[in-house]
């Protein structure tokens, strides 16, 4: 359980989905949380929010991660040839697992305030603007590049609305609830590309208050 969510929890708030109608209804902010009073019943709901796109971080380990600490709305399990893998979409961004001769590689997109293990931790950056990397590891060779995006609005919806045609036709989508201030709320989109001994995983994340898109694109080859 989260600070967010004890904190929550201390003050009497009922974990539910906010009603349609949302006329005698206002809105409060608790961490990440955006919590609804019901006039009515006196009670919260609880709508879980993505982080401000100033606060994501990249991170590579050497290692596996527990489930438990990520919030996963889509998940593939992929095994081909000598290597198996989970690609995850968070409420975040996403997370990678990948598998190969017992050595294990985790890429994770999330906030900083994710609570992430330091130990075998290769790579920790903030997302913004463009970095490329190149890792070794007992075996596993990784490339990733990803980048941040601020773009004029009629730009993040033609792209938004472009990835949604997309996901109908193949790859991971998830879209997530809008805020009340945006008419349509945020979405992942993840392209998976597998080969006998490699994985290509392309990602995208949009964050629709600040107009961003991330994009990512890693590579893992045995």
């Amino acid at each position: 359980m989260t600070s967010s969510e004890k904190r929550a929890l201390a003050l009497n708030i009922t974990f539910e989905r906010p009603a349609k109608n949302l006329k005698k209804s206002k809105y409060i902010s608790i961490g990440n949380f955006i919590c609804r009073r019901d006039y009515k019943y006196g009670n919260l709901g609880v709508l879980s929010l993505r982080p401000k796109v100033k606060e994501l971080t990249f991170q590579l380990f050497s290692r596996s991660l527990h489930p438990e600490l990520f919030e996963v709305y889509q998940s593939r399990q992929i095994q081909r040839g000598c290597y198996d893998a989970q690609v995850d979409i968070t409420r975040d961004g996403h997370v990678i697992i990948f598998r190969h001769n017992g050595v294990t590689m985790a890429e994770v997109a999330s906030a900083q305030s994710q609570p992430l293990p330091q130990r075998r931790r290769l790579l920790a950056h903030p997302i913004a603007g463009e970095r490329n990397e190149v890792i070794n590891c007992r075996g596993i060779d990784y490339q990733t590049s990803f980048q941040l995006e601020i773009v004029p609005h009629e730009i993040f919806w033609a792209f938004q609305q472009e990835l949604s045609q997309d996901s109908e036709l193949r790859g991971m989508a998830h879209f997530f609830d809008n805020n009340r201030r945006m008419a349509t709320g945020a979405m992942s989109y993840i392209n998976l590309e597998t080969r006998q001994n490699s994985l290509l995983v392309q990602a995208f994340h949009t964050f629709p208050d600040d107009l961003a898109i991330i994009k990512s694109q890693s590579k893992f080859s045995v």
